[in-house]
């Protein structure tokens, strides 16, 4: 699938006496602003911009390239437990991990993704993109709230939950979501959970 600027090419290589032509299904506008410049405008990224201002990614996120970035909305922040949140922005490369982990290496339009794709991201992990009727799903879930917010340098989907990768977890929030939970009840009652986290 061929898009520009995220329009979804329809019918190319109409051949005229003068050039050729190339049908559209939308009107192109002008782009502006990098990634970097997105994030610090939006309003409901308030918290994904402290969070890029910490880990000193705002240089990437305004340097040439293409990237896609999944933004974390600031109700997506919110879904997440206050400790977790705290500890996270609190660790720089727990953090990096985090955020890293919503940029894609390349620049990803809607229209161009196929359900089933793997995607890499920054941090060396993959994302599972997919769809549910007309929705994209990220990992198996229709996380993407706003889509195909271009910029210079990649393009920007909004997404309603966080994406947290391994890395970024302690030894118990990995222990509690894997085969071994019980385990990890048996730590707790044990008064050990503290090793865990």
């Amino acid at each position: 699938i061929v898009t520009v600027n995220c329009a979804r090419l329809l019918k190319a290589d109409h051949h005229a006496t003068n050039g050729v032509v190339h049908v559209i299904d939308k009107v192109i506008a002008t782009t502006t602003n990098s990634i970097q410049q997105i994030i610090e405008t939006e309003e409901s990224l308030e918290t994904l911009r402290a969070a890029v201002a910490a880990s000193d990614l705002n240089s990437l996120l305004e340097s040439e390239g293409q990237y896609t970035l999944l933004a974390p909305t600031n109700d997506a922040f919110e879904k997440i437990p206050q400790e977790t949140l705290t500890r996270i922005l609190g660790d720089p490369e727990a953090l990096r991990d985090m955020l890293n982990h919503h940029i894609l290496k390349s620049a990803m339009c809607a229209e161009a993704i196929i359900a089933g794709l793997t995607m890499e991201t920054l941090e060396g992990t993959t994302l599972d993109v997919g769809c549910s009727g007309e929705e994209l799903t990220l990992n198996g879930k229709p996380i993407i709230a706003n889509k195909d917010i271009l910029a210079t340098n990649g393009v920007v989907h909004f997404v309603n939950e966080l994406l947290i990768p391994d890395s970024a977890k302690t030894l118990f929030e990995l222990a509690q979501e894997s085969e071994v939970s019980k385990s990890t009840d048996l730590f707790r009652q044990a008064g050990l959970s503290s090793h865990l986290t």
